[in-house]
């Protein structure tokens, strides 16, 4: 199927509503379905992405649901449950969290993340606006773009991706990124939720800085080895 084609069916019987992304290596777009009203994503990809794959096996109350990803020839066009809501960054320009606000919500992305990294998969972007607090206060961690399957055998990242501030030095090319690097990120989104700032600039008080610490930790060997254990932690 060509991507002419699939966007005439598809739109068939969904209309669109706006464009969230435009970059010629992503397109992002916002659907309503013409007779249920129900809203979606359609993300045009330029390549098949294994963690979408893998998402569209997977029903958790933590991440989005991928309803299929479908081979249009020069790519991919990947269904995608949309989730009403708003980010951490919308809520952070409120006001700081407290530390049992912040722990509610990164109980539930650590959830996400262990189905991810059980799986062999890592985020590698984990940040204010990729944690969705839906309309019905549910969280749900998004934007799987900068993901990537890791391997005992490797030795570096093939791509430098991530978000200067969040993503840990070895996502700069000196080491494999793994479920730790996501673990050195929550701990900086923690950080930020409860003062603002990144820890580098101020440290959170109490528990929370003590987690944020083991959690930042430079070298990956010194961090919660696991998500499980930061949980337990927190």
């Amino acid at each position: 199927m060509t991507r002419d084609v699939f966007m005439t069916e598809f739109e068939r019987i969904y209309a669109p509503v706006t464009v969230i992304s435009d970059r010629e290596d992503k397109k992002v777009l916002r659907y309503r379905h013409r007779t249920l009203g129900r809203d979606i994503l359609l993300k045009l990809l330029p390549e098949d992405v294994p963690i979408c794959r893998f998402l569209c096996g997977i029903k958790h109350e933590n991440l989005p649901q991928i309803y299929d990803m479908i081979d249009v020839g020069d790519g991919f066009a990947v269904l995608e449950e949309f989730v009403p809501g708003m980010n951490i960054g919308d809520v952070l320009e409120t006001g700081v969290y407290s530390y049992k606000g912040a722990r509610k919500v990164l109980m539930q992305v650590c959830r996400a993340l262990s189905v991810l990294h059980d799986n062999g998969f890592v985020h590698r972007d984990i940040k204010p606006d990729n944690v969705i607090i839906s309309d019905d206060g549910n969280v749900k961690l998004v934007d799987f773009d900068a993901s990537r399957s890791y391997s005992v055998e490797k030795n570096t990242d093939t791509q430098v991706l991530g978000t200067i501030g969040y993503a840990p030095p070895e996502q700069y090319g000196i080491s494999q990124s793994d479920p730790r690097s996501d673990i050195y990120a929550v701990g900086v989104l923690l950080n930020v939720m409860v003062t603002g700032k990144h820890p580098s600039l101020r440290l959170a008080n109490g528990r929370a800085g003590r987690i944020v610490s083991r959690c930042t930790q430079i070298n990956p060997d010194q961090r919660f080895t696991d998500v499980k254990k930061l949980m337990k932690a927190m």
